[in-house]
């Protein structure tokens, strides 16, 4: 559970290193915004191969070896601001999102072996209420780090001579060294206790031959793959709204609000979030996971289409309250892309998966729309995101009948 919290915190720390880097590196928001490609870019390229490597290995060895990938990456920020080099950044980036790939893989899984299998929801749930907390805690602390209390305006930079533009953007790098001198020194010590300390090791049943099954049968089910592009809408569309708030809130140009201080509307989110994921446990007892779907998708491309025609703190706070209706789309685009798969249901898991891949693809198009357009009109994507979220809700996860004749056979 403590892995889920350092993943999670690591995770949105990001959203506060966008605008921090596009500033230390002289970026553009598309660029800026690799920042998310980077993380979970290597999410999606480490996953499979990680659950592979897990099988093998063991659910110690995979803990171990996604904590010291983890914090070699973090380590390796150090290095990157020395030479002030953004693709040294997102090559750190990449490594320790490798880092807590493996270990996410692994975490959910040994979670629900390890103990009394009835009470794995609740102890799932537990992790992810925890790990809810280190994306709360993220943004403010990153934003005491990493912004300064009163925002430098560009006229500013660039009023300064090449040497003292140099000295400026040096040490706006140099910001981020110890916070993941810190982050990496913790994830090692971590990984240490690991080592020595005799964590049970659980190995997992033999599956039956007739129950594995080809990665490519997967294609026979319209559901899961329709529930593959909800996962690639649903985390794509919440990363680029967080991702961008802070750049956002600096081009609304509200009196005071400086950078660091707008970073609160992350934590708001964040905090909505884990509201919402606690709600929902009794909210999916009452009523249809397929009709909450719709109502939470109506109800963040509302309140994304109202943040984009006002201004000021309520545009900021109608941004912050999509957390609320997008805290609990996870679970039930999970559930009703795994239904009715029998023996299909592990290859459709690891397939569902690949998802992920929307928060590397999804900021990248807003900034690239941010820089040729301005910033409002790239919430247009995260629009597009929960019209299709909507669609799965209504039409997309349904079962046809051949395909569950398929799972019969």
């Amino acid at each position: 559970m403590l892995l889920m919290f350092f993943w999670n915190l690591s995770r949105n720390i990001n959203d506060v290193l966008i605008p921090h880097l596009k500033r230390a590196c002289e970026l553009t928001d598309f660029e800026s915004s690799l920042v998310q490609s980077a993380f979970f870019g290597a999410y999606f390229i480490v996953a499979l191969p990680a659950g592979w490597y897990i099988q093998k290995k063991g659910y110690r060895t995979g803990i171990i070896t996604g904590l010291i990938v983890a914090a070699l990456g973090a380590f390796l920020f150090f290095p990157a601001a020395e030479t002030r080099i953004y693709s040294f950044f997102l090559a750190a980036l990449f490594i320790m999102a490798a880092g807590f790939a493996i270990l996410e893989v692994t975490a959910s899984p040994y979670i629900t072996k390890l103990g009394d299998p009835d009470g794995a929801s609740s102890r799932l749930s537990l992790s992810a209420a925890i790990g809810s907390l280190g994306a709360t805690i993220a943004p403010f602390l990153a934003a005491k780090l990493l912004l300064h209390e009163v925002d430098i305006e560009q006229t500013t930079i660039d009023s300064f001579s090449s040497a003292e533009l140099q000295t400026f953007l040096t040490g706006e790098a140099d910001l981020v060294k110890a916070p993941y001198l810190i982050l990496g020194g913790i994830l090692a010590l971590i990984a240490i206790v690991v080592l020595f300390v005799n964590l049970p090791e659980i190995k997992d049943g033999d599956d039956n031959s007739s129950e594995k099954k080809p990665l490519k049968d997967i294609l026979k089910f319209k559901h899961t793959l329709y529930g593959v592009g909800a996962e690639f809408f649903y985390v794509g569309a919440e990363v680029g709204i967080v991702s961008f708030i802070i750049r956002y809130a600096k081009w609304l140009d509200i009196p005071d609000l400086t950078e660091q201080n707008s970073a609160i509307f992350i934590t708001i989110f964040m905090a909505l979030v884990l509201l919402g994921r606690l709600v929902g446990v009794y909210i999916l007892n009452i009523f249809k996971p397929a009709r909450v779907l719709a109502f939470c998708s109506i109800g963040a491309f509302a309140m994304v289409s109202i943040a984009m025609t006002s201004s000021g703190y309520f545009s900021l706070g109608c941004l912050a309250s999509v957390g609320l209706f997008t805290s609990i789309v996870y679970p039930i685009i999970f559930s009703l892309s795994m239904k009715d798969l029998g023996g299909y249901t592990k290859t459709g898991s690891s397939v569902f998966l690949l998802g992920i891949v929307g928060g590397a693809i999804v900021p990248p198009l807003m900034g690239y729309i941010s820089d040729v357009y301005n910033i409002r009109y790239s919430f247009i994507i995260p629009l597009i995101c929960y019209v299709y979220l909507l669609f799965f809700a209504i039409a997309g996860h349904k079962v046809n009948i051949k395909e569950r004749s398929e799972v019969s056979n």
